[in-house]
């Protein structure tokens, strides 16, 4: 790996995953009782205004398997926190809206990890995490367009 833009690569992917790492650790710990990060990622992606999505829709935008987001919806819907209809044009489809305990569950999920993340904004300063941003969006969008 004489390539120094190789060298580059592996150092910049080799520090992602570990922040990846990282962070999910701190937040698993600061979630409240029960709620793991996909919870939360699905909550708050439903609640931010999409509507109802397809299981289908909501296993692309994570870049999930349909079943692992069958799993993560069917412990969503067990507590409360959304209800699954079926489409009513195609028996086979279903959707999935957030409830109004699932909308309270999300936003005590982000009472509890927004200071943990705030903190880490904070160390680093808040211009760095700014000019740093993004390099990060592109390098998502990058991998994502690799699918």
């Amino acid at each position: 790996m004489s390539d120094p833009n190789e060298t580059l690569a592996v150092s910049l992917f080799s520090e992602v995953i570990a922040a990846d790492q990282l962070a999910r650790a701190r937040l698993t710990k600061a979630l409240p009782k029960g709620m793991e990060i996909s919870h939360f990622s699905v909550l708050n992606h439903l609640a931010h205004g999409h509507g109802e999505r397809s299981p289908a829709q909501l296993a692309r935008a994570f870049n999930v398997t349909r079943g692992a987001m069958t799993n993560t919806l069917s412990k969503l819907e067990a507590v409360g926190y959304v209800h699954i209809r079926p489409d009513w044009d195609d028996a086979r489809r279903k959707f999935v809206a957030i409830s109004p305990a699932g909308r309270s569950a999300r936003d005590a999920a982000l009472a509890a990890i927004t200071p943990v993340i705030g903190q880490v904004v904070d160390a680093i300063g808040a211009d760095k995490v700014r000019a740093v941003l993004p390099v990060l969006r592109e390098l998502r969008i990058r991998l994502a367009e690799d699918d």
